[in-house]
C-alpha cells in the first residue's frame, strides 16, 4: 500500500489542482477516509480560467474504449443523483436538495454522424458501448436520421449516425465544480489559494508540494493540474508527462426561424458532431446554440501565456465552423455570433487519453490528468477510482489500469477514437 501517513506531514494527501478532477478526488477521498487530512492547492481560486466552466458541458458514452464508456455511465448516474447523495451524507442537505436542479442535466443526447468510410467504426463502437453498460445508443441510417431530425441535411457524405437517447447530453459544468468543492470542504478538505511550483523528492518519494506560499509536507501527492500538469512533472523524470496546454474556442450563436424549408434545430438540440469534426448543441434558448471545432494541427500550438485565451479565433468560425454547419443544417445559413470565449484543453500528445496512475519516478505521487476533452464527464468516476487506490491499493469498481503511466514509458498508445 503506497499511502503512508506521516505524523510530521502537514497533510495525508495534497492534491494539486482544484478543478473538477481535483475536487472530485478530494470529495471521494474525504468521504471514504474522514480520518485523513486532505489539502487542495488551487492557483485560480476564482476559476476564471479553469477548463471545465469554459467547456461545452457535454457528457456522452460514445467512446471506443470500454473504460471511457464506464466512466461516463457513472458520470451520468452521478449527475442524476449520486452527487446529491454524497452531499446529503456529508451533512449538506441544503446543497443536496437542489443539486440535481442546479446541475441542469439535459438528456438531449449526442448525435455522431459518420461517412460511409467510418460507418464500420461507428458500428464497432456501439458494440463496445453496449458491452460496457451503455445499451441506449442506436445506429440510424440516412433516412432515419432525417426523419428523426428534420433540420438535418445528410447530403452525400453522411451514411449513418449514432444517437444516445438517454444519459447523454449537457449540463452546467460550473455547478458540478462548485457542488463538489463545497461537499469536499464540508468533509474537512482544506483548499489553499496558492500556485504549486513542483514537488520535493527525497529518496524516490515526494516529501512535500512546493507552492509560492511555502511547502506542504504530505504522505501522498496527486497531480490533477489539468492543462498545467506537465509543468509540474518531476525534475529529470525518465518519461515526461505528454500533456500540452492547448486552446479551444466556443461560439454562442443564434439563428432566425426560417420562413420556409427545413426548420431550425430545437432549443435542446442534441450535441451533434458533424463528419467535419464541427459540433453544435442547443443552449435552451429558441434559436440559440453553442458550437466549436478543434483547430487544424498547424494552428494548434501550446499555450505559453494564459493571456492568449483572450484572443478568440474568429477566423476559425468564419472559415470552418459556419460553412460546415450551414451545409449540414440549412437553417444555419444565417447565423449570428453573440459571444465567444476560449479555454484551456489538456491534450495528451501520446494518445488523447487520460493518465491515471502512480508516477514511476516517485512512489507516492499519483497522476490524474491528460483527458483531452473528456475530463469533465469523467471527473466523478476518476475521483472515486483514485480514492479506491489511495485507500485500498487497488481499483474496486472501474479498472483504470489501461490508463497507466507504463504506456508512456513504453511508447504504447491507448488510443481513443472518439475525440473531437
Amino acid at each position: 500500500m503506497r499511502h503512508l501517513s506521516s505524523a510530521t506531514a502537514a497533510a495525508d494527501v495534497v492534491i494539486v489542482g482544484g478543478g473538477v478532477v481535483g475536487s472530485s478526488i478530494a470529495l471521494h477521498v474525504a468521504a471514504r477516509r474522514p480520518d485523513w487530512r486532505v489539502v487542495v492547492v488551487e492557483r485560480d481560486s476564482s476559476y476564471a480560467r479553469a477548463s471545465a466552466p469554459l467547456s461545452a458541458g457535454g457528457i456522452r458514452q460514445q467512446f471506443s474504449n470500454g473504460e471511457n464508456v464506464q466512466l461516463s455511465v457513472f458520470g451520468a448516474a452521478f449527475l442524476k443523483g449520486g452527487l446529491a447523495e454524497m452531499l446529503a451524507a456529508a451533512g449538506r442537505g441544503d446543497l443536496a436538495a437542489d443539486a440535481t436542479e442546479r446541475l441542469a442535466f439535459r438528456e438531449a443526447g449526442y448525435l455522431t454522424l459518420a461517412s460511409a468510410a467510418h460507418a464500420g467504426v461507428l458500428a464497432d463502437n456501439l458494440a463496445t458501448q453496449a458491452a460496457n453498460g451503455a445499451d441506449w445508443i442506436e445506429l440510424l441510417d440516412r433516412d432515419a436520421l432525417e426523419a428523426r431530425f428534420p433540420w438535418l441535411d445528410c447530403g452525400d457524405d453522411v451514411a449513418c449516425g449514432a444517437f444516445g437517447h438517454r444519459n447523454e447530453g449537457y449540463f452546467d459544468p460550473w455547478a458540478l465544480l462548485d457542488l463538489m468543492r463545497k461537499g469536499a470542504e464540508s468533509l474537512g478538505v482544506e483548499y489553499r489559494a496558492a500556485a504549486a511550483c513542483g514537488f520535493r523528492v527525497e529518496g524516490g518519494r515526494v516529501s512535500a508540494v512546493a507552492t509560492d506560499s511555502g511547502d506542504i509536507a504530505c504522505g501522498v501527492a496527486v497531480n490533477a493540474a489539468g492543462a498545467h500538469a506537465a509543468s509540474l512533472d518531476l525534475p529529470g523524470a525518465a518519461h515526461a508527462l505528454p500533456i500540452a496546454p492547448r486552446k479551444r474556442c466556443i461560439f454562442a450563436i443564434s439563428a432566425p426561424a426560417p420562413e420556409s424549408g427545413r426548420p431550425r434545430p430545437p432549443k435542446d438540440a442534441p450535441l451533434t458532431v458533424d463528419t467535419s469534426g464541427c459540433y453544435f448543441r442547443g443552449d435552451l434558448r429558441d434559436g440559440g446554440y453553442v458550437c466549436g471545432v478543434s483547430p487544424p494541427a498547424d494552428r494548434d500550438g501550446d499555450v505559453a501565456d494564459l493571456d492568449e485565451l483572450e484572443n478568440v479565433d474568429h477566423d476559425l468560425f468564419e472559415a470552418t465552423i459556419w460553412p460546415h454547419l450551414a451545409a449540414r443544417v440549412p437553417a444555419f445559413e444565417a447565423l449570428r455570433v453573440e459571444s465567444a470565449w476560449a479555454g484551456l484543453y489538456e491534450y495528451n500528445t501520446l494518445d488523447q487519453n487520460a493518465i491515471v496512475s502512480w508516477h514511476p519516478d516517485a512512489g507516492n505521487l499519483f497522476v490524474a490528468a491528460g483527458y483531452s476533452g473528456h475530463g469533465l464527464q469523467h471527473a466523478p468516476g476518476v475521483g472515486r477510482a483514485v480514492a479506491e487506490v489511495l485507500d485500498a491499493g487497488r481499483y474496486e469498481t472501474i479498472d483504470l489500469a489501461p490508463f497507466s503511466y507504463d504506456r508512456v514509458a513504453e511508447g504504447r498508445p491507448f488510443l481513443e477514437a472518439n475525440i473531437w
